[in-house]
């Protein structure tokens, strides 16, 4: 497509988003979704010169939730094994930095549809997080308010599914939603079928049937949710086989609770005992203890259990003759629990890990598979996130990219092709205390440098990640030129998004802060230590029927 063309779209679909926000439902969707298919048709016309790229590649995508970089076999981990999702990174390419838009899960998944970062779309925390003055409830003492958020995904915005439904593409949704309430389900945002995704972010009542969740019935006790979802994915790939599909298999695996069966635990607890045990398992952090080892033999079966779910859709497409014309991406929506809820894994050498700022919250496993592609670039350095996804998909169906809806990803496609992509910068923001220990912060990466500005002071932290990956030495005393150069940058840019910021809460009681950090200190890093090592005690028993998946005939 020529590039007038391109320009054209471009300019239709501005106009086309301001008409949205002036119309209500259901007249706005008509319109959107008209518009949306008049601009793509031009595309449909295009033909592939032979042995080429199909015209309309299938799209598999898979993300799972609370992975981090280093819970897989094939990025390092020595205790986890997962060789399926392995498969995807030996057969496509590994984009080493590739992150997620945010270090908690509402945000990036908003990002990935939108094509936006946190600050532009406004869900900036996971939603149904407390904040405001409601922040004082959790009694977490802490200095400032949280910033407000959006709760759920604008129907203003053309979303990445509706793009692919508009231009003839079956669409599918299984899994973890966590973009909206009722009226903001996946239904209501471009997908034909939704399994199982709803307002909810964790799965409710646990990994084995019986679950509670209304887009996905109870069938058998006992019965894998991960699995569940997976063979729903299978079934409706087989369905759409002889047409075009977009697949989103969202897990809630590996979030909290952590639960698995009792023959994976055994397996990991022998594993973990062979690798040798280290004495301890924790450090503290600034205000919670963060783990330093993988040995959890819990978690270990959580992420196999994944892993043969994704086993499961892997094998359908190569079963179904589909692996030659489908794309697949695997990726996480922020980096592993090391601290905070489940306390269940270490994201080390990378520092931090979900709800933190550093590379341990948002650097993510992202591997994309094009099979059709004669010369596979198997590993790609530029750094990529979650909004990439969005134009690269469109890029690859042969559809045409919207440069005012995804107007902070770009498409990654060129580099497939051994060409290059101008460096740009990158944003997060999270005016948000985490679960996790994270505190109120907006960050910006550009080229090698990273700088975390930070809410409750004002200070700032820099970083050299090509010599400093682990980000171990802040540079900004040192370098106070390029930390007030990024610093201007990120707040000129938070400022033209009208972003939200948090603000000192009048009611601060820095002694109530200071005893719950003692008491972190002091009653949970002990009691973390001791429940690490009941969970790899030989007569280790989590309850009668080892979270349900034991099913019983009375």
């Amino acid at each position: 497509m020529n590039l007038s063309l391109n320009v054209s779209l471009s300019e239709n679909y501005f106009w086309v988003d301001k008409m949205n926000k002036a119309f209500r439902s259901p007249l706005r969707m008509l319109i959107k979704y008209t518009i949306v298919l008049l601009l793509a048709f031009p595309s449909l016309k295009a033909q592939n010169s032979k042995g080429q790229a199909p015209q309309k590649p299938n799209v598999v995508f898979i993300l799972v939730d609370d992975l981090g970089l280093r819970d897989l076999s094939c990025t390092g981990s020595k205790f986890y094994e997962t060789p399926n999702v392995d498969r995807i990174a030996n057969e496509g390419t590994v984009f080493t930095q590739g992150y997620a838009c945010s270090g908690v899960c509402s945000p990036s998944r908003a990002s990935i549809m939108t094509g936006k970062f946190t600050a532009r779309h406004g869900i900036t925390d996971w939603i149904g997080a407390k904040s405001g003055t409601e922040w004082r409830t959790e009694k977490r003492f802490s200095k400032l308010l949280p910033a407000e958020y959006v709760h759920e995904l604008s129907k203003a915005d053309v979303i990445l599914p509706e793009v692919m439904k508009a231009n003839g593409y079956k669409t599918f949704f299984a899994g973890k939603w966590h973009l909206g309430e009722k009226g903001s389900y996946p239904e209501d945002h471009g997908f034909d079928i939704n399994k199982g995704g709803w307002e909810v972010g964790s799965p409710k009542g646990g990994y084995f049937s019986p679950w509670e969740n209304p887009s996905l019935p109870n069938v058998k006790d006992g019965e894998n949710l991960e699995m569940r979802l997976a063979k729903e994915t299978s079934a409706f790939i087989e369905q759409q086989k002889d047409t075009p599909f977009f697949a989103f298999l969202s897990f809630y695996a590996v979030h909290g609770p952590i639960q698995t069966t009792e023959a994976k635990w055994k397996k990991y607890r022998e594993k973990a005992e062979k690798n040798g045990l280290a004495q301890n398992g924790y450090v503290m952090e600034k205000d919670l203890p963060i783990r330093q080892v993988q040995d959890n033999p819990v978690y270990g079966g959580l992420v196999e259990s994944m892993d043969d779910a994704v086993g499961e859709v892997l094998n359908t497409l190569k079963r179904l003759n589909l692996e030659e014309n489908t794309i697949v991406i695997f990726t996480s929506d922020n980096g592993g629990v090391a601290s905070g809820d489940a306390f269940s894994t270490s994201n080390l050498p990378l520092r931090g890990g979900k709800g933190y700022q550093w590379e341990g919250g948002i650097r993510e496993p992202y591997f994309i598979k094009i099979p059709w592609l004669k010369k596979q670039v198997k590993q790609i350095d530029f750094p990529a996130t979650g909004a990439d996804f969005f134009p690269t998909l469109l890029d690859f169906a042969n559809l045409p990219l919207l440069p005012k809806q995804h107007i902070d990803g770009v498409s990654l496609k060129p580099l497939f092709e051994n060409k290059t992509l101008k460096d740009r910068e990158l944003y997060w923001h999270y005016p948000h205390y985490g679960n996790q220990g994270g505190q109120p912060n907006s960050t910006i990466r550009y080229k090698n440098w990273k700088l975390i500005h930070y809410w409750e002071d004002g200070h700032d932290e820099l970083y050299d990640l090509a010599k400093d990956p682990y980000e171990q030495t802040d540079l900004a005393a040192k370098n106070q030129k390029e930390t007030q150069r990024l610093k201007a940058k990120l707040l000129n840019w938070l400022k033209s998004v009208n972003a939200n910021y948090p603000v000192p809460d009048p009611e601060f009681n820095p002694e109530l802060a200071h005893k719950k950090h003692q008491n972190n200190v002091e009653v949970l890093m002990p009691k973390l230590e001791k429940e690490r090592l009941n969970f790899l005690r030989v007569d280790y028993q989590p309850n009668q029927n080892w979270w349900k998946s034991k099913t019983t005939k009375d």
